[in-house]
């Protein structure tokens, strides 16, 4: 395979937990290419390419329908925090003067306490996120491109000054932005 990434000249690459994460999930997902019919990721790596390419969308989605879940317990916890002040405080709670901003100056500040749903929601997120970055892997090992080419894909899509310093980069050649 051409190599299609470089680390400037003179930059230190950074460390990352993330990165090594990554890694070590690109490394189990490449070295399931190997494991036979019993393991789920070698028949994604090896089976109709609509499989995991239905799964990817299928997490995409649960990636929103969590985050949905997870706006709609921090904005009715906030609507259950107005209406409380509101009963607390009369009719003309929380209607105080307001920063540049558009929030309630710090004299009319409101306190909310989010459910435990919250949590349980954000975790959800979580987990669905992970779904979709370990399905997406395979999608991405199943056409032979490496974690430091998606990388770069990524870095190359940041500023001079947004980018990590080491960061790895795409030679010009391959740089491909849309169709």
């Amino acid at each position: 395979m051409v190599d299609k990434t470089y680390i400037p000249e003179g930059e230190v690459p950074p460390a990352s937990q993330i990165g090594a994460t990554l890694e070590a999930l690109g490394a189990t997902i490449a070295a399931r290419r190997e494991a036979g019919e019993g393991s789920y990721t070698y028949r994604l790596l090896t089976g109709s390419v609509d499989g995991v390419l239905k799964k990817v969308m299928e997490e995409a989605g649960e990636v929103a329908l969590a985050a949905k879940d997870v706006e709609g317990w921090a904005t009715s916890s906030l609507a259950a925090a107005v209406a409380l002040d509101a009963a607390a405080n009369g009719a003309g709670a929380g209607t105080g003067p307001v920063d540049a901003a558009g929030a309630l100056a710090d004299s009319d500040a409101l306190s909310v306490q989010l459910p435990p749903e919250y949590g349980e929601a954000v975790d959800h997120l979580r987990y669905e996120a992970a779904d979709v970055v370990y399905h997406l892997l395979v999608v991405l090992e199943r056409y032979g491109i490496s974690l430091d080419e998606f990388a770069a894909e990524l870095n190359n899509r940041m500023t001079d000054e947004e980018r990590p310093a080491g960061a790895v980069r795409l030679h010009g050649e391959y740089v491909r932005r849309g169709k």
